[in-house]
């Protein structure tokens, strides 16, 4: 990214301070994040959103702030110092939206930067599962009384399993020879588990799971931490739409609970922590045991089979379509994220399986 290019953009928002540098921070498969630093030491992150994937941008943003007001007025005791430091807040542009957009190219927003915080790619210790469980239980509850039907579904269908399956289905029909010879091992697996995969979404239509906000993007990088790892807040709000608890509980624990990075290559590092598992289920119990059903609760281990699942095979029908959605490093980087959802299914069921 050129740097005038950049400070002409971070110039666009109404932040008051002096831009000094950039620097991106690489996390997403989505979306070009960038934290600028200014001359008086308050930071931002300015991110470009990825108009491609996201049809709706200015609804897509809509849905953020919504929810970053909603979090802020739970915590209207606090110091504006204090809340920047707990909540994603977010800068209006000059123009009074919360993003800057110039006709035929990118939009763009931006946040206050949440200084002495971290993030993890995957989880080394318990405490930090437990955090992680902490913090999105916390973030559902505090949303919990907001009206999910306010939001914008900026990804229609974005965890509708018959949705992903007819993806899946168009996939094999226009893929190459090649990768459908390469991937042949995994379409079996994808056709032997496509009737235990649509039960949440049964119940979720039956109305027997209520629908509420959710955050639909929970791997652990999302999950920011302070320097001495515990919980500060949820971040890469994009995704925030209506769903079921199950979508957020089931994707992070793929993410914390996963021995390896999601690419990693050599499956024989691919394992299912069972005592991360439980970690972060005890600090998401902790703020949601309350306030959830008896047929919430009896789904939270499905919820996390389904969830591996739908991102194996969203890497999968990607590989087998030539690799239009998610960035990519090399040829193989789709199929061998799929590889390793699934070999996380296999090593979750055994392990579950062996503590039952």
């Amino acid at each position: 990214m050129n740097a005038e290019i950049l400070k002409s953009i971070f110039n666009e928002f109404d932040h008051k301070s002096k831009y000094l540098s950039y620097s991106e921070l690489n996390s997403g498969h989505i979306n070009d994040t960038f934290l600028v630093k200014t001359i008086s030491g308050k930071n931002f992150v300015l991110q470009r959103i990825n108009h491609n994937v996201f049809k709706n941008v200015p609804g897509l943003i809509n849905n953020k702030v919504l929810i970053s007001n909603h979090l802020k007025s739970k915590f209207s005791h606090l110091s504006n110092e204090d809340l920047t430091s707990k909540v994603l807040c977010f800068v209006k542009s000059k123009n009074t939206d919360h993003y800057y957009y110039k006709n035929g190219e990118n939009f763009w927003n931006m946040m206050i930067y949440i200084e002495n915080s971290v993030t993890h790619e995957i989880v080394k210790d318990k405490e930090i599962a437990y955090e992680g469980g902490k913090l999105l239980g916390q973030f559902l509850n505090l949303t919990s009384d907001f009206d999910s039907r306010k939001l914008v579904d900026v990804i229609p269908n974005f965890h509708d399993m018959s949705f992903r399956y007819r993806q899946y289905a168009s996939s094999l029909q226009s893929a190459s020879k090649i990768r459908l010879l390469k991937a042949t091992e995994y379409t079996k697996i994808v056709a032997g588990l496509k009737e235990e995969m649509h039960i949440l979404q049964q119940l979720k239509e039956a109305g027997e799971i209520p629908v509420r906000v959710t955050h639909n993007d929970t791997k652990i990088s999302n999950s920011l931490f302070n320097k001495e790892n515990k919980s500060v807040c949820m971040i890469d709000t994009d995704t925030i739409m209506p769903g079921i608890i199950h979508y957020d509980f089931g994707d992070a624990i793929r993410t914390i609970c996963n021995a390896a990075a999601e690419d990693e290559k050599d499956l024989t590092k691919v394992e299912f922590n069972i005592d991360y598992y439980e970690a972060y289920k005890k600090g998401f119990l902790e703020q949601t045991k309350d306030s959830l059903s008896e047929i919430e609760l009896k789904y939270l281990p499905l919820a996390v089979k389904t969830m591996i699942f739908i991102m194996g095979l969203r890497f999968l029908t990607d590989y087998l379509n030539n690799d239009i959605y998610y960035k990519t490093d090399y040829p193989e980087h789709n199929l061998d994220r799929a590889k390793n959802q699934f070999k996380l299914i296999e090593s979750f069921s055994q392990k579950l399986t062996n503590t039952i």
